[in-house]
């Protein structure tokens, strides 16, 4: 399937690019409503929407930090859209088997983490570490959310300085955040038109609720939220919704 990238979120201006993303998840939500591959189709593009453009929106900057083996921002609450969720629990559900074997026990690990206090000061030294980071390196990272894909760094001492409390702010990439948030936001906004639960959720509760629905992306295909529980309120839904319906007109 050919994934449309939209316009161009620098030449064209945020608000062009969040309405061509729309337009894009607007389309597949469309074609393939009824369709037992809706949660891959739509996840494939928001991924492959979001490294391509991350791609061409960051040719210009030094360096990254992040590197494999390190784990240091892996203390924050991730935020996530349900087809996230749903392909995380999937994920799951299928290697689960296969990590126990090297004694890496994921829905153990899972259900023994608490979930992470929403942020309130923004540094890295709130909440314990992903219960999916193993030795530093992440087992779910083929299908890591858009949130831990957007950030990134320029400065991995300045990461351990915040996790440490000794820092409120790290040099991260405001391109790769820039472009994960409006490739997400647009997500959500045609989640919302298609009657589709389009609410950010905690990463680790709602995996939780996942793994003891096996029906879960049947549901969603219906329309129904059973992730209702791990819903973040930073923002309301109605705030969410407003900002949305602006960046459409």
């Amino acid at each position: 399937m050919a994934i449309a990238s939209g316009t161009d979120p620098a030449s064209d201006g945020p608000a062009a690019f969040f309405r061509a993303q729309h337009a894009a998840f607007g389309a597949t939500l469309g074609a393939h409503a009824g369709s037992a591959a809706l949660v891959d189709r739509i996840w494939m593009q928001a991924f492959s929407s979001y490294e391509h453009n991350v791609t061409e929106q960051t040719k210009d900057l030094p360096p990254l930090a992040c590197h494999k083996g390190c784990g240091t921002c892996c203390r924050i609450q991730v935020a996530a859209t349900m087809p996230e969720v749903l392909m995380v629990a999937r994920y799951v559900r299928t290697m689960a088997e296969g990590f126990r074997k090297v004694g890496i026990d994921l829905p153990a690990r899972l259900a023994a983490a608490q979930a992470t206090a929403p942020a309130a000061s923004g540094t890295m030294a709130l909440g314990g570490e992903c219960p999916f980071l193993a030795e530093g390196i992440c087992v779910i990272y083929p299908v890591r959310p858009l949130a831990c894909r957007g950030h990134v760094s320029f400065d991995a001492e300045a990461c351990i300085a915040a996790l440490e409390g000794e820092a409120d702010e790290v040099p991260v990439s405001e391109s790769h955040r820039t472009v994960r948030a409006l490739v997400q936001g647009a997500l959500q906004s045609a989640l919302r038109d298609a009657g589709k639960p389009w609410a950010l959720y905690d990463l680790l509760g709602a995996l939780r609720i996942a793994l003891a629905h096996p029906d879960a992306e049947a549901a969603f295909r219906a329309g129904e939220d059973v992730l209702d529980p791990a819903i973040i309120a930073h923002v309301s839904r109605e705030e969410m919704g407003r900002t949305f319906d602006r960046l459409k007109a």
